[in-house]
């Protein structure tokens, strides 16, 4: 099997598109069909189900998961020994659902290491687990769980999740405010699969309630700038209110213990982590994250 052609398989396995994939590869969708063809007829078995949208079937993804890790291991390989002949610390690669939170070990990583190439990747909190094991990236920062079948973990700040609200509303006097009294109120919210909006949704849930949500983002920071600018209310962590850009919003605690977010960092178990990648995780994890609790609370 050539390396290419896994490398292929493995962008079709995650769109399950084949035009998509032939369209990222830059490669034609005939040629990508041949491919996969070839793959399989090696195999002796499909990899996917073509009644009608293509998709992964349960060998694929059993082979898909072998490919990530084979092929992760050759890229660490790699990196292994160019680290070794550079005599340098390599280079490391962190994936985050944002990277508002941090910035400041970010910053002071860079002071002490500016040699070191840092490649920072957006990555929904679902697929950090396969990034991991496969070794495209040597650390990832969570705001929700994730598998943690081997990975390792380090938790770096538990804090109080907020109801942010423009200056002039309404509830901007209360020090405190229940989820059942937010059910007719317009929320700012993120996209599905972040984990504000998957908090949003689960303390609505827990009261047989749905959010109202009038405004959708995928720029999870912009949230905060809109609800000062009056598009509605929304969700926002406790250490946003000490960071240098904080927009004028009012911040409200809600009473609710469920109403918070736990910010872990995770590593696979037994992968080879560059010095550089070592040196970021010891960053990390030892920051003080001390950012303390709202002076106000339900």
């Amino acid at each position: 099997m050539e390396l290419n052609s896994l490398r292929q398989f493995l962008v079709v396995a995650r769109l399950e598109h084949l035009s998509g994939a032939a369209e990222e590869l830059r490669v034609a969708q005939p040629s990508l069909s041949r491919t996969i063809a070839r793959l399989e007829s090696e195999l002796g078995t499909p990899l996917f189900d073509r009644s009608g949208r293509l998709r992964l079937n349960d060998t694929g993804r059993l082979f898909r998961d072998h490919v990530e890790r084979a092929l992760g291991e050759l890229d660490a390989g790699r990196r292994a020994v160019a680290e070794a002949a550079s005599e340098g610390v390599g280079s490391v690669r962190l994936a985050s659902e944002t990277f508002l939170t941090l910035t400041g070990p970010l910053a002071a990583y860079k002071r002490a290491h500016p040699t070191v190439e840092v490649e920072l990747r957006w990555a929904p909190a679902e697929d950090m687990a396969r990034h991991l094991r496969s070794q495209e990236v040597d650390l990832c920062v969570a705001s929700q769980p994730i598998p943690a079948e081997g990975l390792e973990s380090v938790e770096l700040l538990d804090e109080a999740v907020g109801l942010a609200v423009p200056l002039d509303h309404p509830l901007a006097g209360r020090a405190c405010v229940r989820v059942e009294e937010l059910a007719d109120q317009a929320f700012v919210s993120a996209r599905r699969g972040h984990w504000q909006r998957r908090l949003l949704d689960r303390l609505f849930a827990a009261r047989d309630l749905a959010p109202r949500i009038v405004c959708e983002v995928d720029e999870p920071s912009a949230i905060a700038a809109l609800i000062s600018a009056g598009l509605g209310v929304g969700l926002v962590p406790a250490f946003a209110l000490g960071g240098t850009t904080r927009v004028p919003a009012v911040w409200i605690p809600v009473d609710s213990p469920d109403c918070r977010r736990a910010v872990t960092l995770y590593w696979g178990a037994g992968s080879h982590l560059s010095t550089a990648a070592r040196l970021m995780r010891t960053t990390i994890a030892n920051w003080d994250w001390s950012i303390g609790e709202p002076q106000e609370k339900c």
